[in-house]
């Protein structure tokens, strides 16, 4: 499996419009009903052009994307193994996101290949605009 990902492959984009609607379902979900992720004038209140969503949810679009990826290039044979990940921007409503990764190293340890990546959710309209850098690592086999 190590040779059909090499240092540079790209994982497909895990996109998303986010708005109001989405977030309410999040929250639901995880008992997270805040009001600066619900509402408008909370948002403001908290400096924020407007209400925006939560953070974790942005961890949520990368797990999807890792997983979507193990599942389609590995037929599943795989897991996540960490993921760090560091909030820098607000996903505000109606902006699309994309959660994106590059391999960045690829080894063998405890029988499994382990490979790294940088990963970030950014601002898919404006694609320097990063909400969230990070890290992960996977293992397949």
């Amino acid at each position: 499996m190590a040779a059909s990902v090499t240092i540079g492959t790209e994982v497909p984009e895990y996109v998303r419009t986010t708005d109001l609607a989405n977030w309410n379902r999040y929250a639901a979900v995880n008992d997270e009903f805040v009001p600066i992720h619900m509402d408008d004038e909370a948002g403001r209140a908290a400096g924020f052009p407007s209400a925006f969503g939560m953070g974790n949810l942005l961890w949520a679009y990368l797990h999807n994307m890792l997983r979507d990826w193990i599942e389609t290039e590995f037929a599943g044979d795989g897991r996540i193994v960490s993921v760090d990940l560091s909030f820098r921007s607000p996903n505000l409503r109606g902006q699309t996101v994309a959660a994106r990764g590059t391999v960045t190293d690829v080894r063998e340890e405890g029988g499994a290949t382990l490979v790294d990546l940088d990963v970030a959710v950014v601002d898919r309209d404006a694609p320097d605009t990063v909400l969230a850098p990070g890290k992960a690592t996977i293992a397949i086999g």
